[in-house]
């Protein structure tokens, strides 16, 4: 690997085919050098699972041309753990970029999302890691607008760096016809998902369930993910793997835990 460019890795959750993953390749391209290791099928909603009771395959695919790049069996975490073991061995990438993803990843999604998994991957790493996502979920999505933003917020992570454990996710507003505001660094809007099961029959009259719900936002804050993309600008949240309720350790060491 050339010594003179920065080593980017890229991986994503939708599978080494999907477009968005091809997208952010050309734009990684054009600031330095890049590695791909991608799942071999999609991995949407996965979080950050890791693959413990299979065997992982790692398979090299020339789908991209001039470009070093492997499709793994496992999750985007494995996707990441394989590259630093693996591919990279004692060295390190000096960006992880993951994405970018057919749909958003903002508030509450950031959790069950297999394009932040692998950019947290990173950050656990000590890697300064970006995932990206567009808010539109269409296959064929259109992504002729993401490239000044992609390529301004990767630039400005290899020059300042990110504090270990921490990743940005970004969201990027689906293309409406109307130029794209700016960028706005937020908090991660409080809310859920209001779930539903629709239960189905299959041909042979068994019953299966389909996942549907409706977001609800909690939060009507102006300095949120959600209100930023809402209004047409890119979000940018730094996310960190400590998930301790650093508030409430004060309450909880008065109570009588004394098991004596």
């Amino acid at each position: 690997m050339s010594s003179s460019k920065p080593v980017i890795l890229v991986a994503n959750d939708d599978g080494i085919t999907a477009p968005g993953i091809r997208n952010l390749i050309n734009i990684m391209q054009e600031i330095g050098e890049v590695v791909v290791v991608a799942p071999d099928s999609p991995q949407s909603g996965m979080g950050h699972a890791i693959t413990v009771g299979n065997a992982l395959r790692l398979d090299e695919n020339n789908i991209f041309e001039g470009i070093k790049a492997y499709e793994c069996s496992g999750t985007p975490a494995d996707c990441i753990k394989l590259a630093k073991h693996y591919i990279f061995k004692d060295k390190k990438p000096d960006l992880v970029v993951s994405g970018i993803n057919h749909g958003s990843n903002s508030s509450i999604s950031v959790i069950y999302s297999g394009t932040m998994s692998a950019a947290m991957e990173g950050a656990i790493e000590g890697i300064p890691s970006i995932g990206f996502s567009l808010c539109d979920y269409g296959h064929q999505a259109d992504m002729s607008h993401v490239r000044p933003f992609v390529k301004l917020i990767a630039e400005n992570v290899l020059k300042h760096g990110i504090p270990k454990g921490v990743a940005l996710n970004v969201n990027i507003p689906a293309n409406n016809g109307e130029p794209i505001k700016g960028i706005r660094v937020c908090r991660q809007t409080l809310g859920h998902w209001g779930e539903e099961f629709d239960e189905r029959e299959d041909p042979y009259g068994r019953r299966y369930f389909w996942l549907t719900g409706k977001f609800v936002n909690q939060d009507h804050g102006e300095d949120t993910d959600e209100w930023a993309l809402k209004n047409n600008y890119v979000s940018v949240v730094p996310c960190q793997c400590d998930l301790t309720a650093h508030y409430l350790l004060r309450e909880l060491n008065e109570w009588n835990l004394d098991s004596k």
